[in-house]
């Protein structure tokens, strides 16, 4: 195991000194922050649990069960509150033909028809929970193509998995099918029945504008509302400024007057509506209590994309004007190796170097951060995950960063990961290990 740190102290009690935390990731009082808001703190650990976060020298260090990490900054497990774990990795046997939206539909429904049995879907789920859990993630909700008979098959292998990685990764599942299959009560109903057997109570779909869009909202909105679930959509995944589902889904929530949590993610069309109409969708969403998740990577890899032309725009959605209103705001690993985007590790922190990038959050202030963190776990109801947190889970990312700069100029790849306050194996999968799947038909 590749560490940049010394070996941590074996004791079940040690303590972690000098290390450098966001100050917006922990509520721990008396913490001074720098103008990069990060704190200098010693962290205690014992059996597991974060037992304290004080100011750094609060306390006279016992170097036998101690490490000092020069000031190198510590995050909390991070959190992937929008991924597709059942798509990734599919990419060597079915292409993106164009790198479009387009493309990469067909290419997926091609593939879904033809190869995912409960075996593949396993194997390749399993494989992107095993790279995230070795870059430091601590919890993820996937979305689960919800079609046909991808429904039995592909929930089941779900809820074994998310057993079998209790104690390692939270897992979380809603499900995917267009906002026009809402019409079809049959559908509904099967899909409300897994998600009760086998879900996470989370209900959703693709919306996008259609003429029934509004009643297919009703019966989403009425579904949840009568199974007590929570709702996450995908959203005007599109360069149409005509493309307003997002309002709508607002309206529905006012309409309804929904009390659960609803996440919408995508909503690309926003950054491009005039500024007046802008406005007042923001306006509604922050009213109806909807959070926003963008997906920097896959939307900057998919949107604005002609054969031919240099793209004009990177494809997110509207995250400054959203947050400066009050709209909990985050970012997303979304697609991995697969037709909707050909890259992508499930590393959070490569989603939070690209993300600072592409949506200009270096210059916004220093609490961008919880976008991978204590925002998405708070919309997950996941208590002290994505904290630093006095009495949480020791489940923690050491690296030798000490600024923003340095954590964003290298992958970081010789980071710690630490899990109930060890540190893990973080060995990657290889990819050989699932060239058997990959022939055509496999």
């Amino acid at each position: 195991m590749t560490t940049g740190f010394a070996a941590l102290p074996p004791d079940p009690a040690f303590r972690l000194r000098n290390a450098r935390i966001p100050r917006c990731l922990t509520d721990a009082a008396a913490l001074a922050a720098d103008r990069d808001g990060f704190a200098l703190v010693d962290i205690a650990i014992a059996d597991g649990l974060i037992g304290s976060v004080l100011p750094a020298g609060t306390e006279a260090p016992d170097d036998a069960a101690s490490l000092d990490l020069d000031g190198g900054i510590v995050l909390p497990r991070l959190v992937d509150i929008h991924v597709h774990l059942d798509k990734g990795h599919i990419w060597p046997r079915r292409r993106n033909p164009d790198g479009s939206f387009m493309g990469a539909l067909n290419s997926v429904m091609a593939d879904r028809e033809a190869n995912w049995s409960a075996r593949d879907v396993r194997t390749r789920m399993e494989f992107g929970l095993r790279s995230a859990f070795a870059h430091g993630t601590g919890a993820i909700r996937t979305h689960i193509d919800s079609l046909g008979k991808q429904i039995g098959i592909s929930w089941p292998v779900l809820a074994e998995l998310r057993a079998e990685w209790a104690d390692r990764i939270a897992l979380q599942a809603t499900p995917l099918f267009g906002i026009q299959f809402a019409l079809d009560a049959a559908h509904v109903s099967e899909v409300a029945a897994a998600v009760r057997r086998h879900g996470d109570g989370i209900f959703g779909c693709v919306s996008y504008m259609i003429p029934e869009l509004d009643a297919a909202l009703d019966i989403v909105f009425r579904t949840a509302i009568d199974n007590g679930f929570d709702l996450d959509f995908h959203v005007d995944e599109t360069n149409d400024p005509t493309a307003r589902s997002l309002e709508h889904i607002a309206d529905a929530a006012r309409r309804h007057r929904f009390q659960g949590r609803i996440l919408c993610g995508h909503c690309c069309s926003l950054a491009l509506q005039e500024p007046q109409d802008e406005a007042r969708i923001i306006a509604k969403v922050k009213e109806a209590g909807i959070a926003v998740v963008s997906l920097p990577m896959c939307n900057m890899y998919l949107q604005d994309r002609q054969p031919g032309r240099t793209p004009r725009w990177r494809g997110v959605t509207a995250m400054h004007e959203l947050a400066a209103a009050g709209v909990p705001v985050m970012i997303a690993s979304d697609n991995t190796r697969d037709p909707f985007y050909a890259y992508g590790d499930l590393d959070l922190i490569e989603v939070l170097r690209e993300g600072t990038r592409i949506l200009q959050l270096d210059h916004a202030g220093p609490d961008w951060c919880c976008g991978v963190a204590r925002a998405p776990a708070a919309i997950m109801g996941l208590g002290q995950a994505g904290l630093l947190a006095p009495g949480g889970p020791a489940g923690l990312i050491l690296t030798r960063a000490r600024d923003w700069t340095e954590l964003f100029a290298r992958p970081q790849s010789d980071r710690t990961v630490l899990v109930g306050g060890r540190a893990i194996d973080r060995t990657l999968p290889d990819y050989r290990e699932l060239d058997h799947l990959m022939s055509p038909n496999a």
